[in-house]
């Protein structure tokens, strides 16, 4: 008995020794994982070059006040390309270059150049900018789908035909594989056997399989049916070819041009409208195009005034004197004659964005027809508790959205009446949506 208990105290202080080892272990371990990640958490912030902090900076400035006019390293776009900025004899003729071009940033009118305003920039913040040209490495734009590459896309969509092909042919081949075991087993108890045609028309002779094949046959096309009608008017990712390789990611995504200063009339009217070429021209009369690329689309512009860009000036005092033509852009966002649609009436009074119908058109080449799924990760959208369920510019499209977007009766005088006449009819509600006020009524949009 004694022996035995010797034996358990034993096996009680090793398996206890063996743990208080295997904590320290443990525990040494972690402090020394910790000790690492601290030591290198230390090293990446004091070895990472405090320049690339300031590059931040500098790259906002010079989107902000200097892109309009500078191109990097793609050549002379309305002043010099901003990487020969420091290689100007009025820079590299005095003694300290650097210095020199901040005063002349500042004020350019005192080295007599009237062309260029005086920028309100300190000295660090011209030399963060300098930095960042000094640094820039273009980047890889993503290809925005053109109507090719849609149909790539459209391509895509038959995967669910292909996976029906290859199940009937799998069912194809067991159908053979059991005639062959049914001929076997019949060759073996020396009774006639059948072939393929004959067991497959016996097979439809019996009433029971002609019922099921039947109503199988009639949900398969009905399916099948259903999907293309449903298809019928959905035309989302449309993006045709345009006369002119206009681009958003230029216009709209890195000069920040508003929306509305081309398709001006979406405040006023039904219609947001497409810019005459006289627009294009308050900007291209001047700026040309810093590649080759760029200036043969423009000089579409310029032929839309009978001008040649590479050899003729524009004059606005004699623009009634140019043999004018109109650009035949194509229209990519079209409603059906039965139905009305008004851009006033959800720009201007409902204060709609309009990335919230368009998505992210900044960041596009021309114009595209967004999906819903795109506009669903819309932070416009999301902040009004907007979440489509049907494809864009369909009806039900529409309805998703008047069923969920509240309408602002307090800080909007359009509904000042209609705010007291709803409050007395719905006493208690505080938030009405669209559909609330009358946005479901088929004579709004159908007349």
């Amino acid at each position: 008995m004694r022996f035995i208990k010797k034996k358990i105290l034993k096996f009680a202080l090793v398996n206890l020794r063996t743990k208080i080892v295997l904590f320290k272990m443990v525990n040494s371990s972690s402090i020394r994982v910790l000790k690492l990640q601290f030591f290198l958490s230390f090293l990446i912030f004091f070895v990472t070059p405090f320049s690339l902090l300031s590059n931040d900076e500098g790259e906002s400035i010079f989107k902000a006040n200097c892109a309009a006019c500078h191109s990097i390293g793609q050549g002379k776009l309305i002043g010099p390309d901003a990487k020969e900025w420091l290689n100007s004899e009025r820079f590299t003729s005095t003694e300290d270059p650097i210095g020199t071009l901040i005063k002349y940033v500042q004020n350019p009118a005192d080295f007599g150049v009237l062309q260029m305003p005086a920028q309100a920039l300190t000295g660090d913040e011209i030399k963060s900018v300098l930095d960042y040209v000094d640094t820039y490495e273009p980047e890889v734009k993503e290809v925005v789908a053109t109507t090719d590459d849609l149909s790539v896309e459209e391509d895509k969509g038959l995967n669910s035909n292909i996976l029906l092909l290859v199940f009937i042919s799998i069912l194809l081949a067991l159908t053979l594989v059991l005639i062959s075991v049914k001929n076997s087993l019949k060759e073996s108890l020396s009774q006639p056997t059948e072939t393929a045609f004959v067991s497959v028309k016996n097979f439809l002779t019996l009433n029971f399989n002609k019922v099921v094949i039947g109503f199988s046959s009639f949900i398969i096309i009905m399916f099948y049916f259903y999907n293309v009608m449903m298809g019928v008017g959905v035309v989302e990712e449309y993006q045709p070819d345009q006369p002119i390789k206009f681009s958003h990611v230029i216009h709209a995504g890195e000069n920040g041009v508003d929306c509305n200063y081309c398709h001006s009339s979406a405040k006023k009217s039904a219609h947001s409208g497409v810019p005459s070429a006289n627009v294009c021209m308050n900007c291209h009369a001047v700026v040309k195009g810093g590649d080759d690329e760029a200036k043969d689309e423009i000089g579409k512009i310029w032929d839309a005034f009978g001008l040649d860009i590479n050899t003729d000036d524009f004059d606005w005092n004699k623009i009634n004197e140019y043999d004018l033509k109109p650009i035949e852009w194509v229209r990519v966002h079209n409603l059906p004659d039965h139905a009305y649609f008004n851009h006033a009436q959800h720009v201007t009074v409902a204060g709609l964005e309009c990335q919230q119908c368009h998505a992210n058109m900044q960041e596009k080449t021309v114009g595209q027809v967004a999906t819903y799924e795109e506009l669903n990760k819309i932070n416009y959208n999301i902040d009004d508790g907007i979440e489509f369920d049907h494809p864009t510019l369909t009806m039900g499209w529409c309805i998703d959205c008047h069923r969920q977007k509240e309408v602002d009766l307090v800080n909007n005088d359009y509904y000042a009446d209609m705010h007291e006449k709803l409050k007395k009819k719905h006493e208690g509600v505080e938030n009405f949506t669209v559909d609330m006020i009358g946005g479901l009524e088929c004579g709004k949009c159908h007349y």
